[in-house]
Formats: C-alpha cells, sequence, structure tokens
C-alpha cells in the first residue's frame, strides 16, 4: 500500500617468519549482554490496555490499522515519526524506533539501529558486493539476503537490530576511480538489475511468499545517478549531476525500476547530489511522478543521511531550512535520515509550506511499512521467526556460504602455461608477501559489522602448505618497501603469493581515487619478488575497483593474476582452496579494467556514458567505451574450457503493425517497444560442453550488438546464466527474450524502441545475426 500526497582502521596480525600452522582469528566479543528485555510495539500481553487500540488490532487490515494510529497521535508526536531515530508514544506504547540499518554484506551496526553485543558479538560478513557480483550467479544473490535477512530478525528478537535495512547500493560503477564502486554490483545495467532483484528478495521474501509481508524492509540507494563522492574539487553533497535522458533511462535508472517492479523492494533512499539541477530529494517529478507514480512504490521513500540538511546549507537550494523540509516532503520525501526535518517540520507547518495533511501522508507511509513487518504485532516470538535467536546467527551453514560465495567470486586473470592450481605435493614451501597478506579489517570493505571470526589469506594458506611471510611494506600506501628481505624470501621458496592492492584509506565512501595505480611502491616490490622467485609467482590482487596492473600481466615471471575483491570474513580460505585447486575459480569480471591513461583527462564528473569523438571523450563502460583495456568486463579464466554450440535461434522476427501506421509507407529505423508484439518472444538455445577434465562452473553472457541506431551501445549484455557441469558435461542453455523488452535500446528521448535490422548475438566466440523487420 502507498499513500499519495496531493499536490575503521586495519588490524594486521604480528609478522611471523614461518608459520606451521593455521590458527583462526577470532574476533574479540564484549561480555556486555542486552541490560534489559527490548519493549515491542503493541505487546498486549505485557500491557493488555492496548488491546483496544485499533492499530494493534491484527485482524483489521492494514491500511485502518495506519489510519488507526495516525488519528491518536499530535502533530508533535507524529513529527517525531519523520526521522531516522524516531520517538516512540508511551501512552500508546511505541518505543523509539531507529531505521538506520545496514546489511550491505551482512548484518552492520552502521547507523545504531542494530549493534553488537554479548548475546549476539557478531554476524557473518559475506563478500563486498562487487566480489559477489563477479561470481553471476542470482541464486546465491538471493541465497546471501535470505541469511542476512535471518540473522538480522534474529538479532531483532533479543533487541539487538532493526527491521529496515538501508541495503542494496544499486548505483552504476561508472568511473573506475570512486571510492564506492566496491558496494555495487559493476557497471552494467543488467548485472546490477539482476542482483537488486535477487537480493531484495532474500532479505525482503517470507516463507508464506505473501507480498504484504516482510521478512525485513530492503532499501534501493541511492537514487539517482549518483557516483562521485569526493574527487578533486567536486563533492557529492553539492555536485550537480547532468545526465541526458538517454544516459539516464538506459544506465542509471533501470536498477531503481527493477527494484521497485520486479523486486516490490520497501524503499528508496533518494541521493545527496542534484540531477540536472533540482536535488534528487526535493525533486516531485522523481520521487512522486516516477518511484511513486510509474513504478508503484508500497513502502517509503527516505533521504540519504542529512541529505535535507544539504539542501539548505550546502547546496542553497532554498532560503530557509522550512523551506527545505517542505520542498522535500511535498516532492515525496517520507522519512529523513537524522534529525533536520524533526527540528524544522513545525516551523513549515506554521508558515503555511506544509499541511499537517502533508506529515500525515509521510508517516503513513512509514507505518505501513512497519505493518508489513509485524512491528506493531507485539512480542516477535509469537509471530513468524520468532523462534530465531542468537543461536541462527553465525551458523556453520551461513559461514561456509561466505566461503563459497567469495570462492565463486574470484577471477582469475592470467595463468600462464597452467602454472594454477599449485599440487600440495609439488609445492613444499610458499613465501606469501605484500600489506595485504595478514590482514582482517581489508578483507571486509566498508559497511560492514563484527564478523564472527576471519580468515587471513596467509592463514588460509598455511592450512594446506608450509609459508614464510613478509609484509613487504607497512601498509597499502607503500611509501616504503622492504624489497631486499621480501626478494630473499621469495628466492627460498618453492611458490611465491603476493597479496597486494588496496584498503578503506585508498578507496571507500567520501574518498574517491585520483589514479588506477598499485599504491605507493607495490608495483616495485611485486617486480624486484618475481624476479628473484625460483618458481611461479602469483599476484593476489586485493580491492574494491580495478587497477592498472599492464605491469604484471606482461611480466613472464609473473605466471598468475587473481583479483579477489574484499572478500569477507573468509577471504582467506576461499583465495587458497582456489590456488591449489580445490574450487575451480568461475569469477568473472563485473567492471573494466582501464589503464591509467584513460583516467589521465577525464573527469569523473562528466556523466556522460556515450563517447564523443569532437571533444576527445572516451566514453564509459564496454557498451561504450572501445579503447584499450587491462581486462575487460566478463574476462576471467578457468581451469578447465567451455565450449557452445548455437542450437536453435531464429534468423527473422518479423514485426507486426497496424494498417495505419507510419512506418508502412515510409521507411523507419526503429519502431516504439509498444504494442500488439510486445509480449513476443525468441527462443535462444545453446548446447555447452566442459572440454576439460576438472568439474567447472561457467557463465553464459549472451551479448547483442544492435543496429547503429539512437548511438545505441557497440554491445550490451541481455541475460546470463551459470551452469555447472562435470568434466566432459554437456547441457543446454535456454534463453528466453522479450523482443520489446530485451532486444530494444533506449533512444535520445528515453524512449524504448525496437532497431530494426541486423542484431548480432555474441555468446563467447560464436557471432549470431537476427533480423528484426516490419
Amino acid at each position: 500500500m502507498s499513500y499519495h500526497r496531493q499536490t575503521r582502521g586495519n588490524r594486521a596480525l604480528p609478522s611471523v617468519s614461518t608459520l606451521l600452522l593455521s590458527i583462526l582469528f577470532f574476533i574479540s566479543k564484549p561480555s556486555n549482554a542486552q541490560s534489559s528485555s527490548p519493549v515491542f510495539a503493541c505487546d498486549v500481553i505485557t500491557n493488555p490496555s492496548l488491546a483496544g487500540y485499533g492499530f494493534c488490532n491484527t485482524g483489521l487490515k492494514a491500511e485502518a490499522r495506519v489510519t488507526d494510529l495516525v488519528g491518536r497521535l499530535t502533530l508533535v508526536e507524529k513529527i517525531g515519526f519523520l526521522v531516522s531515530k524516531a520517538t516512540g508514544v508511551s501512552r500508546l506504547g511505541i518505543p523509539d524506533y531507529n531505521w538506520w540499518s545496514e546489511a550491505l554484506h551482512g548484518v552492520s551496526d552502521v547507523g545504531g539501529g542494530s549493534s553488537f553485543t554479548g548475546l549476539v558479538p557478531g554476524a557473518t560478513s559475506f563478500p563486498q558486493v562487487i566480489l559477489t557480483a563477479a561470481s553471476f550467479n542470482v541464486s546465491l544473490f538471493q541465497a546471501i539476503g535470505k541469511v542476512v535477512s535471518t540473522e538480522a530478525r534474529a538479532m531483532y528478537n533479543v533487541g539487538a537490530a532493526g527491521l529496515t535495512f538501508w541495503s542494496p547500493n544499486v548505483n552504476i560503477f561508472r568511473d573506475p576511480r570512486w571510492g564506492r564502486g566496491q558496494e555495487t554490483p559493476g557497471e552494467d545495467p543488467t548485472l546490477v538489475s539482476k542482483y537488486a532483484v535477487a537480493y531484495v528478495k532474500g532479505l525482503q521474501g517470507t516463507d508464506g511468499g505473501d507480498p504484504n509481508r516482510l521478512k525485513v524492509a530492503a532499501c534501493c540507494k541511492h537514487y539517482t545517478a549518483y557516483d562521485v563522492d569526493n574527487w578533486k574539487d567536486v563533492n557529492r553533497y553539492t555536485f550537480n549531476s547532468v545526465v541526458n535522458q538517454q544516459d539516464m533511462d538506459d544506465t542509471f535508472q533501470p536498477p531503481f525500476r527493477s527494484c521497485v517492479v520486479d523486486g516490490n523492494v520497501a524503499s528508496v533512499m533518494c541521493s545527496y547530489n542534484q540531477v540536472n539541477g533540482k536535488p534528487t530529494c526535493a525533486d516531485p517529478d522523481l520521487l512522486s511522478g516516477v518511484i511513486r507514480g510509474q513504478w508503484k512504490l508500497n513502502g517509503y521513500i527516505v533521504s540519504d543521511c542529512d541529505s535535507v540538511e544539504v539542501i539548505y546549507a550546502s547546496q542553497h537550494y532554498t532560503k530557509t531550512p522550512e523551506e527545505a523540509v517542505a520542498k522535500s516532503m511535498l516532492a515525496g520525501l517520507d522519512l529523513n535520515c537524522d534529525h533536520f526535518t524533526g527540528q524544522h517540520a513545525m516551523g513549515a507547518v506554521d508558515a503555511g509550506l506544509v499541511n499537517e495533511s502533508d506529515v500525515d501522508t509521510a508517516i503513513s507511509n512509514n507505518f505501513a511499512t512497519l505493518m508489513r513487518l509485524g512491528f506493531f504485532d507485539g512480542d516477535p516470538k509469537k509471530q513468524p521467526y520468532g523462534n530465531l535467536g542468537p543461536q541462527d546467527v553465525c551458523t556453520a551453514e551461513n559461514q561456509e556460504l561466505a566461503r563459497e560465495a567469495a570462492r565463486q567470486g574470484i577471477v582469475l586473470l592470467k595463468n600462464s602455461d597452467g602454472s594454477l592450481p599449485f599440487s600440495p605435493f609439488a609445492i613444499k614451501t610458499v613465501a606469501v608477501i605484500g600489506p595485504n597478506a595478514n590482514v582482517t579489517d581489508t578483507m571486509i570493505g566498508n559497511y560492514h559489522g563484527v564478523p564472527c571470526k576471519y580468515t587471513t589469506p596467509l592463514q588460509g594458506l598455511v592450512e594446506t602448505v608450509s609459508a614464510t611471510y613478509q609484509k613487504g611494506c607497512p601498509n597499502v600506501a607503500c611509501t616504503e618497501a622492504d624489497i631486499d628481505s621480501a626478494a630473499s624470501l621469495a628466492g627460498s621458496a618453492d611458490a611465491v603469493v603476493l597479496v597486494m592492492g588496496t584498503d578503506l584509506s585508498i578507496e571507500r565512501e567520501d574518498h574517491d581515487r585520483l589514479d588506477l595505480l598499485l599504491p605507493g611502491k607495490q608495483q616495485q616490490l611485486v617486480t624486484e619478488v618475481a624476479k628473484a622467485a625460483k618458481g611461479p609467482v602469483v599476484l593476489v590482487i586485493m580491492s574494491g575497483g580495478g587497477l592498472d596492473v599492464t605491469f604484471a600481466k606482461n611480466d613472464k615471471k609473473i605466471t598468475s593474476i587473481m583479483w579477489v575483491g574484499f572478500p569477507g570474513q573468509a577471504g582467506g580460505l576461499a583465495i587458497a582452496d582456489v590456488i591449489f585447486g580445490r574450487h575451480n575459480p568461475s569469477g568473472r569480471l563485473p567492471m573494466t579494467w582501464y589503464p591509467q591513461s584513460y583516467v589521465e583527462n577525464l573527469p569523473m564528473s562528466n556523466m556522460n556514458m556515450r563517447p564523443d569523438n569532437s571533444a576527445g571523450y572516451p566514453g564509459r563502460s564496454y557498451r561504450f567505451y572501445t579503447g584499450e583495456t587491462v581486462y575487460s568486463f566478463g574476462d576471467g579464466i578457468s581451469y578447465t574450457q567451455f565450449h557452445h554450440r548455437l542450437i536453435r535461434a531464429p534468423g527473422f522476427v518479423s514485426l507486426r503493425l497496424d494498417a495505419s501506421h507510419p512506418c508502412r509507407s515510409s521507411k523507419c529505423l526503429s519502431v516504439d517497444a509498444t504494442g500488439t508484439y510486445c509480449g513476443k518472444t525468441v527462443e535462444v538455445q545453446l548446447k555447452v560442453r566442459n572440454a576439460g577434465i576438472r568439474e567447472g562452473s561457467h557463465t553464459v553472457f549472451l551479448f547483442m550488438t544492435p543496429p547503429a541506431v539512437h548511438r545505441s551501445p557497440v554491445k550490451h549484455l541481455v541475460t546470463f546464466e551459470k551452469v555447472l557441469l562435470g568434466r566432459t558435461e554437456k547441457a543446454v542453455v535456454r534463453f528466453e527474450l522479450d523482443v520489446c523488452k530485451d532486444l530494444s535500446v533506449v533512444d535520445e528521448t528515453g524512449k524504448r524502441k525496437i532497431a530494426l535490422g541486423e542484431h548480432v548475438l555474441h555468446v563467447g566466440s560464436l557471432k549470431y545475426s537476427l533480423y528484426i523487420t516490419i
């Protein structure tokens, strides 16, 4: 239902020269338990007097309960429910509630709505999203969401968590320097959309599948065209994102639309930035018009934290705080993260800028979401999921899923002469070198909680083989490097594993990168260690964004390169599983890795996706950029080989137009993606064969190059599917393509069009032409 308006630092384990045992590092756990039992709204067993309130009557429809609750509140009390730290109403038995909880890749304590205590000292920490996305496994995306929501519910039942989680981040990873790219599923709208829908369903879906109930409430953020934080003199609080309608509708908006329309997400968060001169949180077209009007959001719209204050204080979009509150509320904002609206809403009402009915509309959307969560149904022990508790957090199964997610995401980028996997019988000693070789916090990226435990890369490796260890640099900045010691160590081992890359000091929220190079003297360290090594050298890159490692790609002494993202609490185990062949790598890059030259004269602030050759502008992402890359979107190597064979696809698709259609009498390059032919499907069947001697998973990508009209992409991902095949096993993969949805492009005005003529389908090295005619 919806209500419409009428108008932290990194901890490395101590360095040691030789490790023969693997010791899992357990997080220190506070001993303090919850000081008192949590208070739940409408707990009629504890307080029978509440049973007379309509909003506590579970036999009524949610709309009636919301109306009853709003009618019982004073204006001051109503305003208390416009902010993230909502003020309870003791006379009605409603406790305080903090809306701000995070669950980007596990339950987090960012925001204060959830916390780790003696009862629940930690929660499962999955890989940072960019690595999970590299698995291209939709069922995995949803499975992680389901585990996270189960742990969240378990924590809620003992008063350690909220029910509203402001995740996932579904912004497009447009520029490789963006510090928050690690939080996203990558640069491709199809992948980001599929991730968004699956993760939202995992978080929100109830066991009974009732769309009017929520396990927890997810939130897709940051709406919209937000992907610059703090780059040179550009910062997110004042940045005006200038976006043309074509890029808006074919790149930036699709993941949010998918969240709402396909995922039925309970919330959307508007961003700090302006889009084409208007703050997103005060733009009625973007909020009431699109999210709630066109897409039919069933839930609430929340601001990024302090966004309403930013409208006034940083962007100077309004002359007074009250005007900022009024503009955002009338645009469609229901909840302000932080306090600003709570401070100035009464003034806005008194000044006649908003009416009390506008406040009612906002809090009604908020209450309706809480109703779907069972917040007003009393003690959760009497509700679905009421049996969950601390014993359901950090279970062995959940932690194994974290390890499996990391394994599936790891991308092998180079493997000269099949140097990987290592055999523990042939490789007796490994020199493990690098500033990220024995890290803990680095592995979980940002928006993390407290993991159940950590296994560092070093610890993971020494479970299999004897290892020596040298940091090489004191930290990832690597302003100084102990090259001689590292090289000496490398020369004494059968193999070398270098674990390099970045951490949150290099890329994070509010901190974008200035270049794409390995920080400091890391490149020099890698090169000199490789020279000294007597056996194979594996370069493991731990980072959120791509890096220009052309030097390593071309260095014959570096036999393998592996990208592990920020791999979560079990990252060390997953890395060792891949290196020693217990897992066959199947990850594929969800973003382009550009050379340093790409960004040297390219401002982050230019939002155009398409190239402009006359201005020397190269374009963004594999969909539009055709220049040199270090590694491309979708790159990744397996320990086996997969072959594709097309077994069914139509050569022609004919669209039936009405006799009066103008394209009957004049030549058209495209037709609207609306009409009787919408719903028409095209089936593509492929046979996939594992041609090697190892079991392996393989992502089948179906790309399309449309006719060169409407400045369409060079190619774009239509869909994908991941399959697991045993040695020499075959499988048939079927794709059902909707002509209007899957074979269309967005024109210059933002409308979907079906281009007429030759569409080239790409699967691996296969190319197939499909002609659309009228």
